[in-house]
C-alpha cells in the first residue's frame, strides 16, 4: 500500500477524452515505493503541482490534497504531460531513496545460468556486470557516486529509470525488479 504519490499530471477540468454529463478534476500519481501508476481524485478547491508529493494513505484528514484514490491504471492511460514528467518523478525519488537503490547493485543475483539482474538494467552488459561483481567483493558499494567511482557506471539513476519505465510499459515482462505484477 502506498503511502505517498507524486503529482505527474493535473486535470482540473476532468480527462478531456472521457464523456460524461460531469467531468470531475483528476490527477495521476505515482507511488513512491512501489512505483503504482494511480488516478487520485483531488479534493475541491485545491490545486496540485506537478511534481508534488502528496498524502495518499489511509489517515487521510483536512489537510491533504487528495480526497480518495480511484483506482490503479496503466502507464497506456496517462496523458502526454504525464509520460513525460514520469523520467524525472522516477529518479527523484530514486535519489531520494539511494540507499535502496544502491542496495539492489549490493545484492542482485542471478536469475538463471545465462541471466543477471543486473543484466536487466538498460545500459549494463556483461562486461559491466562482471566489473560490479568483482567490485562489490571487496566491499559494498555506499551510494551512487562510490558506485560510478568503482566501476565507471555513469548516472546509475538514469539506468535504474529506465528499468523501472520499461516494467511498466509492458505488464507481460517475464522479470520485474521494482514494480510487482
Amino acid at each position: 500500500m502506498e503511502d505517498y504519490a507524486y503529482i505527474l499530471d493535473y486535470l482540473p477540468q476532468g480527462h478531456p477524452e472521457r464523456k460524461t454529463f460531469k467531468r470531475e478534476p483528476i490527477a495521476f500519481g505515482l507511488g513512491e515505493t512501489e512505483f503504482k501508476i494511480l488516478e487520485l481524485s483531488p479534493k475541491d478547491n485545491v490545486s496540485l503541482i506537478i511534481g508534488e508529493k502528496v498524502y495518499i494513505g489511509k489517515e487521510l484528514d483536512q489537510r491533504n490534497k487528495v480526497q480518495h484514490v480511484k483506482r490503479r491504471v496503466n502507464y497506456s492511460d496517462l496523458t502526454a504531460a504525464a509520460h513525460s514528467e514520469l523520467p524525472y518523478i522516477i529518479q527523484e525519488i530514486i535519489k531520494n531513496e539511494e540507499e535502496k537503490f544502491i542496495r539492489f547493485f549490493n545484492e542482485a543475483q542471478a536469475i538463471s545460468t545465462r541471466l543477471h539482474m543486473l543484466e536487466l538494467i538498460p545500459g549494463l552488459g556483461k562486461k559491466t556486470m562482471w566489473h560490479i561483481i568483482e567490485e562489490r567483493k571487496k566491499g559494498n558499494f555506499k551510494d551512487f557516486d562510490d558506485l560510478h567511482v568503482r566501476t565507471h557506471l555513469h548516472n546509475p539513476e538514469k539506468h535504474l529509470t529506465e528499468r523501472i519505465i520499461q516494467e511498466m510499459e509492458d505488464n507481460s515482462q517475464k522479470y520485474h525488479l521494482f514494480i510487482k505484477g
